[in-house]
């Protein structure tokens, strides 16, 4: 089959390029001509896909990138996993309506159309369905099929996987829900239908309101047992071993990644929409998650005081900037708060990260049916951080050094030997110099 994937971003290209290994011709469509350029060379900026599995693919012609939307046309499967970022804390869908009108001009008899970007329950029936249909004359149902899929990829986890990932699926009719389950069955182990589009919605805002709310709750409590002297984390080693009714979630700089930041608000804009109610969970895990780089900073700030030093004029090292260890995802990263902070106050901030090559990895989406600006510094939230490597001198010359994405590239020994103090907000470190967060 022809298969379009509109979005080549962390979950679009993974998709690609599984599609393509099982047999299918593959567009990857995406409007950001940088991204397609690497590609198209053979370079990969997910760290899920290398360079070795991207490559043969286009040499036999199985995967083709591109940014020129004609190259759209024909398709029997189509996958559409673009952004939904929060706008002034709405969702913005320009992303899902652009790609919507672009696929409803090559829109065919039988051909089947799947959402997988997160978004608010009733999207894809009340949103893409009539964008669908008004630009191809088509009727979603009757004449194509439609359903709903929420992305499952997790990057940098080496055991969970895309193909062993077990993906629900969903349709607007009874077969529209069987092609949507036959094409990914060809990619994945294991397919979960559901009766509904709208519970396929919120299925994945469930899951992702779940963490948050949980990791709200240990942040929380981290900051209570920091004052009342009490170690959090000996108390979630001892919860841990618990095996039932428990689970395991740990404390942190903050959240990021698109998952938690902005989908629970999803959910969270659509009750208050449509119900005039606050989804009041949602609401304090926002509040306390992102406030938790306010009081790393603030904690890094008394750790210097007692030192008899103050924030402005100390060399602060911050050790990852992504937002999760062994990326380079650096989405809606804490480290960006933090650093921000830190030179507002005026300290001299440097940074080692060996997954982040720049400020933000994969480069931002820009808006579709517009050309990608050139990188500056307006979209490096970096840009005032010195980028060093984690070697010795930095890390005795740094004041502070501050572990924000617990890599396995650091090396963790010469950290301990060499840093005069650590705020490490993993507990990833023993020692007399470290303090955990």
């Amino acid at each position: 089959m022809r298969v379009v994937i509109a979005g080549q971003g962390y979950v679009g290209l993974p998709l690609a390029v599984r599609a393509a290994e099982v047999g299918h011709q593959v567009v990857g469509y995406d409007v950001d001509e940088r991204r397609i350029k690497r590609l198209a060379l053979g370079e990969s900026y997910v760290e899920d896909i290398p360079a070795e599995r991207l490559r043969p693919l286009l040499e036999n012609g199985s995967y083709q990138p591109t940014a020129d939307p004609a190259e759209v046309a024909g398709f029997d499967v189509a996958v559409i996993t673009v952004p939904t970022p929060l706008r002034d804390g709405v969702p913005d869908l320009s992303y899902i309506e652009s790609s919507a009108r672009l696929l409803a001009r090559h829109l065919r008899p039988g051909a089947t159309v799947v959402l997988e970007s997160t978004t608010y329950p009733g999207t894809t029936e009340e949103l893409l369905a009539p964008l669908l249909e008004q630009g191809s004359g088509l009727t979603a149902g009757q004449d194509f099929h439609l359903g709903y899929s929420p992305e499952r990829i997790d990057p940098g986890n080496p055991i969970w996987k895309l193909e062993n990932t077990p993906k629900v699926v969903s349709g607007t009719s009874p077969a529209g829900l069987a092609a949507v389950d036959g094409f990914y069955a060809q990619l994945v182990e294991r397919t979960v239908p559901v009766s509904s589009c709208k519970e396929a919605e919120l299925t994945k805002l469930l899951e992702n309101t779940f963490r948050h709310v949980n990791i709200a709750l240990v942040n929380e409590l981290a900051m209570f047992a920091h004052d009342l002297g009490i170690d959090v984390w000996e108390a979630i080693d001892a919860a841990s071993t618990k095996p039932f009714g428990y689970l395991r979630f740990t404390p942190g700089p903050g959240v990021g990644g698109h998952c938690l930041p902005i989908d629970p608000s999803y959910l969270s804009w659509r009750v208050e929409r449509a119900l005039g109610q606050s989804f009041r969970f949602v609401e304090l895990a926002n509040d306390v998650n992102s406030h938790m780089p306010d009081y790393v900073v603030r904690r890094l700030a008394e750790a210097l005081n007692d030192r008899q030093r103050s924030v402005n004029g100390s060399r602060v090292l911050l050790l990852g900037l992504a937002y999760k260890k062994n990326t380079g995802d650096a989405r809606e990263t804490p480290a960006a708060r933090v650093a921000e902070l830190l030179v507002r106050m005026g300290a001299q901030v440097c940074a080692a990260d060996p997954h982040v090559v720049v400020g933000v990895h994969v480069p931002d989406p820009v808006v579709p049916g517009q050309r990608a600006a050139e990188p500056d510094s307006h979209g490096d939230p970096f840009a005032a951080v010195r980028r060093v490597e984690a070697t010795p001198e930095e890390l005795a010359a740094a004041d502070a050094v501050v572990l924000l994405a617990d890599h396995d590239d650091f090396d963790y020994e010469a950290v301990t030997a060499h840093a005069r103090y650590v705020l490490d907000c993993r507990r990833r470190l023993t020692g007399a110099s470290v303090e955990v967060l």
